[in-house]
């Protein structure tokens, strides 16, 4: 099996679902059949087979929610069509706290602080600028932050999706001026060869048993090793 499924650690199993760690370079699902790259949902069917058939499409078994393929972190995963019907309303809903850990350039004009700015997608690429005629698809955004550290040009924020857009978290910290380290699409080229830093660390849901979890990972590595040379360069 692929190098890059042995990292793919289960941080929680019950009957109905599971919650892994996602490495970031890990993609979540193929982009089509000829998409033959390492994906979460092949690890996925490989260990637990019975979840082929799980959801609405057969190349997204088990799948009801996504990080993108350079985002670390915690990833809900369905065994049962009853967990992925469950979990897909708890996510319509918006009954499902994400937070995630992001560094970004600078610093943003606000602590804390609400982006309320609808996405829409140009071609492939997202983002808040709603006016022109090739704009498509736009939609209600919110996301909520708060910095935990500030250095001499980065800042590293807790990040709160109110909803759930395809690369929202990117666009939007982009949009104020604070696009995340190692960012290919929406960042700075200069970044170029580093990972991307953005990290799923917590999940808060009822369980379709009734239990209340809430799920707290840390970031891998890399991620920590690299603020912790942030923090050596700002104490100097």
């Amino acid at each position: 099996m692929d190098k890059k499924y042995i990292s793919t650690k289960i941080v929680y199993e019950d009957s109905n679902f599971l919650v892994i760690n996602k490495p970031s370079g890990l993609i979540v699902h193929p982009k089509n059949k000829d998409d033959h790259q390492p994906s979460v949902t092949a690890w996925l069917v490989h260990r637990f087979p019975e979840t082929a058939t799980v959801g609405e499409d057969p190349e997204r078994p088990g799948i009801v929610h996504r990080l993108d393929k350079e985002t670390s972190g915690l990833l809900i995963l369905t065994k049962t069509q009853e967990a992925f019907l469950y979990f897909k309303n708890l996510f319509k809903e918006r009954h499902i706290q994400k937070s995630y850990l992001a560094l970004v350039h600078g610093k943003p004009r606000y602590a804390r602080d609400i982006i309320d700015s609808p996405l829409g997608r140009l071609g492939m690429k997202r983002t808040t600028r709603i006016v022109g005629k090739k704009l498509l698809d736009k939609k209600e955004a919110l996301t909520e932050y708060s910095t935990l550290k500030d250095f001499d040009k980065f800042t590293l924020l807790e990040v709160r999706p109110k909803t759930g857009r395809t690369h929202q978290i990117r666009v939007h910290l982009r949009s104020i001026g604070c696009p995340i380290v190692g960012d290919m699409v929406y960042g700075k080229p200069s970044d170029k060869g580093l990972r991307l830093f953005l990290h799923a660390n917590k999940l808060e849901f009822t369980a379709p048993d009734g239990k209340s979890l809430s799920l707290e990972l840390d970031p891998p590595t890399d991620f920590n090793e690299y603020i912790e040379k942030l923090e050596s360069w700002t104490n100097k």
